[in-house]
């Protein structure tokens, strides 16, 4: 069954419009990373934040009240016309809403834990649901008054990439005749400071697949999208899972989880290997992701790779949130502002990992004969690993 992603939402710190975006992305412009002195306990932390205005939260919805949801509701404003239309069209019980995060409000719950330990109670304005894992599909199904199915992905760096199967599932099963999936992580000091915990965050810019990588900068953001069935400019092509739990937080080395995935998600499109034009790789910086994952590419692209890059230098590594961010960067290359058929530049400083299987990594100067087919990765702690497959639909041509 052909599965169309019909409407995009963004709210990034790239930006919250699409052609804003794609230039950003084409041009690899990281300084939209910013260095923040509030965040890790003892130094300052490099991190992708969100500067635009998030606007008034609903006062009947309160108690949802954080920014992960004041998020969500921006990257919402832009498709919202299209989802009120789904609603007369198809019914409010028949569009569903599965979102994925690993944050959700927590930095709500941080705020409230400072007020009790001054005040000896909670603030008046807070309310557990705001921070609650599940809550954020159910802010989004209550804020829209639908019905339908409404659920939360948490699979840590995975989550908003696995939302997609979940999506495909609902509509292929005849459940709904709309999903709403994507993806929304804030920035906290709780997670920052468990990345440095783990020895993971890089105090400078995030150096991908570089053999001087240091670690993770981290970003917040979200992206919203319309499934549907039928055609559309962008389709929905194919979606692999897998889940090796090789180590709760180090990824199996040679990629045995990740090989798993991308190869489903191939054989669910239709496609071999040598039609896919470009990958958004998972490219964390960390030493063990970004050696697990070179080997994983060539074990499934037979050493011979398409162009990729990983666009998490000019976001930091948005976590929960990651997979719906980056396939919103796939839908805007396939869309039709991509006129010259860029990609997103891969920032680093160009030295190699010797150590490793070299990567096509996209310059300034990559250009492929087209862009028909696309695949992005996430990969996340445990083992719970995800690839999704984007294709150009008809109506592009």
């Amino acid at each position: 069954m052909t599965i169309a992603i019909t409407h995009a939402g963004f709210c990034t710190p790239l930006g919250i419009e699409p052609p804003t975006i794609l230039q950003a992305l084409l041009d690899g412009d990281d300084t939209h990373m910013v260095r923040r002195d509030n965040l890790l306990f003892d130094r300052s932390a490099i991190v992708g934040e969100v500067t635009v205005e998030l606007g008034e939260f609903p006062a009947a919805l309160r108690q949802y009240d954080c920014r992960n949801n004041a998020l969500m509701l921006r990257a919402l404003a832009s498709i919202l016309s299209a989802i009120e239309q789904a609603k007369k069209s198809y019914g409010a019980d028949r569009i569903g809403v599965v979102i994925g995060t690993s944050t959700s409000g927590i930095a709500k719950g941080e705020q409230a834990l400072k007020y009790h330990r001054q005040h000896g109670v909670f603030p008046d304005d807070y309310h557990y649901v705001q921070q609650e894992l599940g809550s954020s599909a159910l802010f989004l199904r209550d804020y829209l008054a639908l019905r339908g199915p409404a659920y939360t992905v948490s699979t840590a760096c995975s989550s908003s990439a696995k939302v997609f199967a979940c999506g495909q599932r609902l509509l292929n099963s005849g459940l709904c005749d709309m999903v709403i999936v994507g993806g929304v992580d804030s920035l906290s000091q709780l997670t920052l400071n468990g990345f440095d915990a783990l020895e993971s965050i890089d105090d400078e810019r995030c150096n991908p697949f570089s053999r001087q990588r240091q670690g993770i900068n981290i970003g917040e953001g979200a992206v919203l999208f319309t499934l549907e069935r039928g055609d559309g400019p962008v389709l929905l092509a194919g979606c692999g899972e897998s889940a090796d739990a090789h180590h709760i937080s180090a990824p199996h080395p040679q990629g045995d989880g990740a090989v798993r995935a991308m190869q489903a998600a191939l054989t669910q499109a239709g496609l071999q290997p040598t039609q896919i034009d470009y990958v958004n790789l998972h490219g964390t910086a960390t030493v063990q992701n970004d050696a697990m994952e070179s080997r994983a590419m060539m074990r499934v692209f037979a050493e011979q790779p398409p162009l990729c890059s990983s666009t998490k230098p000019l976001t930091g590594h948005a976590l929960g949130a990651a997979g719906a961010i980056e396939a919103g960067f796939c839908w805007l290359l396939l869309s039709d502002i991509n006129v010259d058929l860029g990609l997103p530049l891969h920032r680093w400083d160009g030295e190699r990992d010797d150590t490793l299987p070299e990567l096509p990594l996209v310059t300034a100067t990559s250009r492929p004969a087209q862009l028909q087919h696309l695949m992005s990765n996430s990969f996340a702690f445990g083992g719970s690993n995800a690839c999704l497959i984007f294709s150009r639909g008809v109506s592009n041509e």
